[in-house]
């Protein structure tokens, strides 16, 4: 570049090749797009998803290796990482619904997602029909000529109840329906719904995979490339890409995934124990209890039961506030998977657009709280949350 003056010098900076070594961390990417000597090469990667890199909103080398390092956890051929848990999730539904369609999902859904769908059918002139997370009965009854897409998640939110996977799985594809599972709860540490015959796995990538508390991401692994390749394809047009700092950040907490999530477990196991003999609470809801719909399932299906619980007070909303006002340790925050342990009220923030009749359809209570436990010393978790039960 000597050769040039230094206006131009200054914006064609040199870039040094690695070769003979390798990083051990996967750089940051940090460009919008990449430029090729070869014209028909250019052409050719603007419609290839597994093609040369040409355009951020297409894919980037940072956010392929987070692609490439989900799709591989979940068993999957193939990932797409997108701005959001939502983001992955309504890329994936726009992609393969269309007006007049029907969709099947289960009864329990997290409030983003029921919303969603919710505002789907009003729009678009779709049906919704839900049915049990346990029962392939109630769903070969559900499916119609027009069904296109069974939805579930491996461990719903906020009632932590576990979807029979295998069954539903299975039927849905005896009956030609597409089955999508939300496995954010469970994370491929717990459960990789694709081995269990689903057709797509999505994650919001905010919670455990990441892991901290600093990233907001989704994604969705496919286990058919070319089911993939068409949601790929929408994706671009639809602009849901994932950002390459964010994956990089993405990558980085993944490493530490399995050792979290068996605190994350143990941490859930030792407050859901002691509040179910607690005299404030009326109901607790996490599967490795015996009293939980779920467990005998969960127990056949999971190593262990997650990290995330509810539990309903018996003095209803007033209770529910005062413990939330009162806890001194665990954060009054939304969303869940970092390293801390958080409280929320399901009804008046994750499920707060759902009317009274679909709070009492998912069992949703007044007085409900839900615990992310995180990976502080169970002993100073239970002194939390006990005096704020006092």
């Amino acid at each position: 570049m000597t050769e040039f003056r230094p206006e131009t010098r200054a914006v064609h900076l040199p870039q040094p090749a690695v070769e003979g070594s390798r990083p051990l961390g996967m750089p940051i990417y940090q460009s919008a797009g990449f430029a090729f000597d070869d014209p028909e090469m250019m052409g050719a990667a603007m419609g290839d998803p597994d093609g040369a890199f040409v355009y951020g909103r297409y894919t980037n080398p940072t956010v392929r290796a987070l692609e490439t390092a989900v799709s591989g956890l979940e068993g999957g051929a193939a990932a797409l990482a997108a701005a959001s848990g939502m983001g992955a999730i309504n890329t994936v539904l726009l992609a393969l619904l269309k007006p007049g369609d029907h969709l099947i999902a289960q009864r329990s859904l997290y409030g983003g997602t029921a919303a969603m769908i919710n505002e789907l059918a009003g729009r678009f002139g779709m049906t919704v029909t839900h049915v049990p997370e346990n029962d392939p009965d109630a769903l070969r009854a559900a499916v119609r000529p027009e069904t296109r897409i069974v939805y579930l998640e491996t461990i719903s939110n906020p009632m932590a109840l576990v979807a029979d996977l295998p069954a539903m799985c299975a039927t849905a594809r005896e009956l030609g329906v597409l089955s999508v599972v939300d496995n954010t709860f469970a994370t491929p540490v717990l459960c990789r719904p694709l081995e269990h015959g689903a057709d797509v796995v999505v994650h919001s990538t905010t919670k455990y995979l990441s892991g901290h508390s600093d990233v907001i991401g989704g994604i969705a692994v496919f286990a058919d490339p070319e089911l993939h390749g068409k949601v790929w394809h929408f994706a671009t047009e639809l602009g849901s890409a994932a950002e390459p700092f964010t994956s990089w950040l993405t990558l980085r907490g993944l490493q530490t995934l399995p050792l979290r999530m068996e605190r994350h477990c143990a941490n859930a196991d030792f407050l859901a124990t002691r509040l179910a003999a607690h005299p404030a609470v009326s109901a607790v809801h996490w599967p490795g209890l015996p009293s939980h719909p779920s467990y005998e399932l969960a127990a056949k299906l999971l190593p262990a039961f997650g990290g995330v619980f509810s539990f309903d007070l018996a003095g209803g909303r007033a209770a529910g506030e005062a413990f939330m006002k009162s806890v001194r340790l665990a954060l009054l925050a939304p969303s869940l998977g970092g390293v801390e342990t958080r409280v929320m009220h399901p009804a008046t923030t994750s499920h707060r657009t759902l009317d009274a009749e679909e709070l009492a359809r998912h069992g949703v209570g007044e007085g409900m709280v839900r615990i992310a436990a995180g990976i502080e010393h169970p002993e100073d978790l239970w002194a939390d949350v006990a005096q704020a039960l006092g």
